[in-house]
């Protein structure tokens, strides 16, 4: 072999190598190409996700809040105050930022707070209706400003809470009217 042929031997290889290396290179900015791609999905619905799971939280507590007050209803110890002023306590809880919120019931000149109840310009109210007549008020309300959400600082969620929990409050006074005049009646039966 002379020395030539050698040359031209070790340039072949030289550029075999070469064009081995460019397809690597090639082949290696395809895969992270596809690797930042995949990432960035994966971050995506990771950030999906716990949106997803904190949404569920707060759908947990809103259930939590109706079926406690649900139970109230089998208490047959408590009065309608008792019951008004339990339910007013189970609200916070049930609100995305429980420890500013605050709510109140005024029915029939009564008022139920929480303990920390103050008015302010964030709130939700809603009427309390029995018999398609107002009876009273509902009212939610932030201590502090919060960000926009659907419903100033509330979710609409949030407004729709409000609205259960008004009609499971009409229900309980509905009930409680509904007893008072059975023991009305009895008691003029017994009298007769």
């Amino acid at each position: 072999m002379t020395e030539n042929s050698i040359y031209e031997d070790l340039e072949k290889k030289i550029k075999q190598l070469e064009l081995e290396i460019l397809k690597y290179q090639l082949k290696n900015k395809v895969l992270n190409e596809d690797l930042t791609r995949e990432i960035k999905k994966r971050k995506r619905v990771e950030k999906e996700l716990g949106q997803i799971s904190h949404s569920l939280g707060e759908r947990i507590k809103e259930l939590n809040c109706l079926y406690s007050i649900s139970k109230l209803r089998e208490r047959t110890d408590f009065s309608l105050e008792d019951i008004l002023q339990a339910i007013v306590e189970l609200i916070p809880p049930a609100w995305q930022y429980p420890e500013i919120t605050c709510a109140r019931i005024i029915f029939d000149g009564y008022e139920f707070t929480t303990t920390n109840y103050k008015s302010s310009k964030w709130k939700l109210t809603r009427d309390i209706k029995v018999y398609s007549e107002r009876v009273g008020t509902l009212e939610v309300c932030y201590m502090e400003e919060k960000l926009e959400l659907d419903e100033g600082p509330f979710l609409r969620e949030e407004r729709n809470l409000i609205n259960a929990i008004a009609e499971r409050i009409a229900k309980f006074i509905e009930r409680e009217w509904a007893e008072d005049e059975i023991r009305k009646h009895r008691n003029r039966d017994v009298k007769r």
